[in-house]
């Protein structure tokens, strides 16, 4: 027997529906749904752990999103023929999830869960990202696992001033915004995206057209939640809570917290006296005591420490470091710190500093995109690496972490509109954070700013970036520019912005409260706008405009099109021009097709000028091609019987035969009358001889004609 199917759709107003349908696949994990839109179709599934660990005081939250390469009829490049690990586009797509979906549970729920999200079908016109945030949440609705409010998540784009909601790729490529929204019904969540330098009453507006849309789909997954039958909310064990010790600790600790939190410290003064303030409130409790409640100790510092350093930014106006809400850190930067990288730049502001190098290559180092949604390269590209020792710790590497995928993707969004499209290079950007107290990403977005005008990139105008802050107390609000690591941690609202001085061109907001206002959103914007000019200003002081060319020791590119019909020559039998050409003048040579010119697109790449000139001069003789009676100058090579092998100047190596009956007026017996090897002279090109159907050239042509007496017979 078919189970019931129960479906919901959403109308996107232009014609397309999404729709919801839960009741016949994965029916063993507490929720689960299949959201459809087009011919993509995207499984979410939701399971949690009746129990939670020994030990844990935190949400052990797992959100997984894949993109199985059957759902585009593809197979899994790579020789074991089976998906590996997730790409850095999946990864990004959890973490979208993620980030809506973690401050929802409630604080004292501590089950592991596990919501994962499968493309099972894809549709070139769908951007499947965009609907993982929606069946995550439908799922979670459908289970009885304690949820807060549902959420959903959508794309805007806009064409021609138009927004656009959940647009294609081939739309996105015209379009001046690409941002993902999450939200409730009633508050913005997150926000995560690119821009062509917009303004911030233009990215608000952005926001709110999404906000409406994602209103719709909520209203939909509550119209399946009560179809389906809602699920009364599991039972679970949550925190021990004792008051009498979370008012001793209280009573002990929040006036020396405030005090401290008030005078202004560095991170490893103010690190060490809230620890000995630790020391002293565990010292009030006996070794029994703190055998059988040293976590909630433990966990009531941590509470009364978070009341206290908010509070004296709220009663004070005043911050951890000493700063005002809107002052931003002392900063230092300079350019060619490396002497052997192409360019290279160091940007410190406060205690963070990022390391970042430019390196330039051809379209043979392009980072490959192969996924089930998508195929293509990137020829720039930004990596950004956190090594433990940046934060003073001393923990194991293991790979790429998800942070340092999101953060290097939010660093290249910044700054990748901002590449001239006619740059001939592939650019590589790497970032090493270095010392880490507040938004390492920022600083990467500077310090690559730098990096690359001290490599010779002509940007169209230097990106900064700054992070923001929010503390709220329901009625009072303090927002915080360029924030402290501790003030991200303890504060409301963590908000990225990168731009130019024409407009913002990225951004990463992550609200870890219900119910923030736009009006403190707009505020927000205003005062990210002032922090990052300032930063520009600090930029351009250290570097007013890119180098004019790049670094004597760095590789030049220069591109040249050739007809599709010479790429053979240039590459030569099994490559053995190409090849020869590149040993010869210590070069490398890339060769591409423009399929939509029916041309060769040819890329040399070369420390050595002269070098560059020889495969240039290479590329001009084998493309050489003379015009109808037009005189060239020629060099004899080799002396026949019947007439003289002559090449071109222009294009050495492009030969052709001068026939003895086109040396002179007058009857030539003898080539070597005429002309001898190494000569050099002008001839007149002929076009093709219809006889012989071979290239026909004339020395006697460009010569006067004698009178007919005075000629030889």
């Amino acid at each position: 027997m078919i189970p019931q199917l129960f479906v919901e759709s959403i109308d996107l107003g232009d014609g397309r529906n999404i729709t919801i349908e839960t009741g016949r696949l994965a029916k063993q994990a507490d929720g689960s749904v299949v959201v459809r839109i087009g011919k993509t179709v995207i499984l979410g599934t939701v399971v949690s752990s009746r129990k939670a660990s020994p030990g844990i005081d935190f949400l052990p939250l797992t959100v997984d999103y894949r993109e199985k390469f059957a759902a585009a009829g593809r197979f899994p490049g790579g020789f074991f023929k089976r998906e590996a690990r997730p790409s850095d586009n999946e990864v990004l797509t959890m973490r979208l999830v993620d980030r809506v979906l973690r401050p929802l549970f409630p604080d004292d729920y501590h089950a592991e869960v596990q919501v994962m999200i499968q493309l099972m079908s894809y549709d070139e016109d769908v951007m499947p990202d965009a609907l993982a945030g929606l069946a995550a949440s439908a799922a979670l609705a459908l289970s009885d696992i304690p949820f807060e409010t549902l959420i959903s998540e959508a794309r805007v784009g806009r064409i021609d001033g138009k927004f656009i909601i959940n647009p294609s790729r081939a739309q996105l490529a015209l379009s001046d915004i690409d941002m993902m929204i999450g939200a409730s019904m009633d508050s913005i969540a997150m926000v995560e995206g690119e821009m062509k330098e917009i303004s911030e009453a233009e990215m608000l507006e952005a926001i709110k057209f999404a906000h409406e849309h994602i209103k719709n789909q909520i209203a939909a997954q509550l119209r399946l939640q009560a179809a389906f039958g809602k699920k009364e909310v599991r039972t679970y064990e949550g925190e021990r809570e004792d008051e009498a010790i979370y008012a001793k600790v209280k009573d002990a600790s929040y006036d020396k917290i405030y005090a401290i939190a008030s005078k202004g410290s560095s991170k490893q003064e103010r690190t060490a006296s809230f620890a000995e303030v630790k020391e002293e409130v565990k010292a009030l409790f006996t070794e029994e005591e703190l055998a059988a409640n040293g976590d909630l100790v433990s966990k009531y510092f941590y509470k009364t420490n978070k009341e206290a350093v908010r509070n004296v930014t709220l009663d004070l106006g005043t911050r951890l470091d000493g700063r005002k809400t809107t002052e931003i850190r002392s900063i230092w930067s300079e350019v060619d710190y490396l002497p052997s990288v192409h360019g290279s730049a160091l940007f410190t502001r406060g205690e963070t500093q990022a390391l970042a190098t430019a390196t330039l290559g051809t379209s043979r180092e392009a980072n490959q995109i192969d996924s089930p949604s998508e195929q293509g390269e990137e020829k720039f590209y930004l990596h950004y690496n956190f090594p433990p020792f940046s934060t003073g710790e001393a923990r194991p590497l293991r790979g790429t972490s998800r942070r340092e995928v999101g953060h290097g993707n939010l660093a290249q969004r910044a700054l990748k509109n901002m590449i001239p499209t006619d740059c001939p290079y592939t650019i590589r950007v790497v970032s090493e954070v270095l010392e880490s107290n507040g938004s390492s990403s920022m600083a990467t977005v500077c310090a690559g700013t730098l990096a690359l005008m001290d490599a010779g990139i002509q940007m169209i105008r230097p990106v900064s970036g700054i992070a923001m802050g929010l503390i709220t107390d329901g009625e009072r609000f303090a927002v915080l520019s360029d924030i402290l690591g501790d003030e991200d941690h303890l504060g409301d609202m963590d908000f990225k912005v990168t731009g130019t001085s024409v407009g913002i061109t990225a951004c990463q907001m992550d609200i870890k409260i219900d119910g923030l206002k736009y009006e403190i959103m707009e505020a927000a914007l205003a005062q990210a706008r002032d922090g990052r000019l300032h930063i520009l200003g600090k930029l351009i002081e250290t570097l007013a405009e890119p180098k004019a060319d790049v670094k004597a020791y760095a590789p030049k590119i220069i591109t040249r099109r050739i007809p599709n019909a010479f790429i053979g020559a240039l590459i030569g039998p099994g490559g053995k021009v190409i090849q020869e050409l590149q040993k010869t003048t210590g070069t490398t040579i890339v060769i591409n097709e423009d399929p939509t010119t029916e041309e060769g697109v040819i890329e040399i790449l070369g420390t050595d000028p002269a070098g560059i000139e020889a495969v240039l001069a290479k590329i001009k003789s084998i493309t050489f091609k003379p015009q109808m009676n037009e005189a060239y100058d020629v060099k004899v090579i080799k002396m026949l019987d019947f007439g003289a092998v002559v090449e071109y100047l222009e294009a050495p190596g492009n030969e052709v035969l001068l026939h003895v009956s086109e040396l002179a007026w007058e009857r030539t017996e003898n080539v070597s009358d005429v002309v001898k090897m190494g000569d050099v002279f002008q001839v007149k090109y002929l076009g093709m001889d219809p006889k012989t159907r071979k290239e026909k050239v004339s020395r006697k042509a460009l010569l006067p004609r004698p009178p007919r007496e005075e000629r030889k017979e």
